[in-house]
């Protein structure tokens, strides 16, 4: 697979070209540019979402304060939004901070605190 950052946005952009004027299937196009179908999906997201500013080389990982996690944990547990929904509203980067099952520590926090509201 390709490093992470191997492409600029540009590239990005040609590569999902390539993909949306059918010179081949997303496992052909994502095999010949050496990366995942994921990250080809992934990208695909992004550019359709925030447009090149979405193809951009991330410099760093992104933090979001704790009300924001807070936020994120709480609509997902009410069941309302899946976590690629959540994404969308809460302009994330990745599934990670609402993934429950590689929780962060506010992550176990916020929904320690959700149960004990909730058994009150």
């Amino acid at each position: 697979m390709a490093k992470k950052n191997e492409y600029s946005a540009g590239a990005k952009l040609r590569i999902l070209r390539e993909l949306e004027s059918g010179e081949g299937t997303r496992m052909e196009v994502a095999r010949k540019h050496n990366i995942s179908v994921q990250t080809l999906v992934t990208w695909r997201h992004r550019y359709e979402r925030y447009g090149m500013n979405g193809l951009e080389i991330q410099a760093r990982n992104r933090r979001y304060s704790a009300d924001l996690k807070m936020k994120a944990v709480e609509d997902y547990l009410s069941g309302q939004y899946s976590q690629y929904e959540l994404i969308d509203k809460y302009q994330m980067a990745s599934r990670t901070p609402t993934q429950t099952r590689k929780t962060s520590t506010i992550d176990i926090t916020a929904i320690k605190r959700l149960t004990r509201e909730q058994t009150l």
